[in-house]
């Protein structure tokens, strides 16, 4: 009898198992939903605990590099990542100018905290952040504050830095949390950038900027290996130039499966 029975439930569950593989999709069931499948990391630099901060969630990237020195670098990118978090720009509309009020939110919360405490007066920080807009055609927003970048790498084609490089003979990359008798304005850089399955995005901090230097870091994302992958390529060679500053890295590919 006990063997009849382990037999009968046996035979049900493989025949559950392949009716779930091979059957249609029930009618009113939701269909698969974009998102972005991402790894990073920060290789912290030789001159102290780490300044650099990152948020890795389903639709939202963001990375941060704090000014200042090891503590006050922290706290600032913290708290400009922290009102990031808070403000929930991948829920808060599809405009580019919804990033931008999101990277003045930050500046606020940055610049509160400075003049808050006089001990902390030189508060400051970098911000990239990127949003994935789901639907018929999905796509990526993005918003830049800084020396950091972010990268559009389309699948089978060449990588695309869709933020725009400092100038060397420009004026200094703004950032969070500057005074406003200094900078008015966070001077925010946003953008859209459409979207297509296997299309991978990465944001870097200024630290593998210096590392790795830009074309060596196209090249590096120009392969067809796993987020994983490639992070681990890209950290054996920051390793190997052994940099001061902290070297933060994202990468993230769009799928629908």
């Amino acid at each position: 009898m006990t063997f009849f029975v382990i037999t009968f439930l046996i035979s049900c569950l493989s025949v559950m198992t392949v009716r779930g593989r091979r059957g249609n999709w029930p009618a009113g069931m939701p269909g698969a939903r974009g998102r972005l499948m991402a790894v990073g990391g920060t290789y912290e630099g030789s001159q102290g605990p780490p300044t650099d901060a990152y948020v890795i969630q389903e639709r939202l990237l963001a990375t941060a590099h704090g000014t200042g020195g090891t503590a006050l670098g922290h706290t600032a990118a913290a708290l400009a990542l922290g009102a990031v978090v808070g403000a929930r720009p991948q829920h808060a509309g599809t405009r580019e100018q919804d990033l931008d009020e999101c990277a003045q939110a930050a500046h606020r919360a940055v610049r509160t905290a400075a003049l808050r405490n006089p001990a902390t007066p030189d508060l400051v920080s970098t911000l990239d952040l990127v949003v994935l807009d789901t639907g018929e055609r999905p796509r990526l927003r993005f918003a830049h504050v800084g020396n950091g970048a972010i990268f559009h790498c389309p699948r089978g084609r060449e990588p695309q830095q869709l933020t725009t490089p400092p100038s060397e003979d420009g004026p200094p990359p703004r950032g969070i949390g500057l005074p406003s008798a200094l900078d008015p304005e966070v001077g925010t850089e946003v953008g859209t950038v459409a979207l297509r399955p296997g299309d991978r995005v990465v944001i870097v901090t200024e630290g593998v900027l210096k590392a790795l230097g830009l074309p060596r870091m196209k090249q590096l994302l120009s392969g067809t290996t796993s987020p994983v992958a490639c992070l681990d390529r890209l950290y054996d060679e920051i390793a190997a130039a052994d940099p001061k500053e902290d070297a933060t890295v994202l990468i993230a590919d769009f799928v629908t499966a």
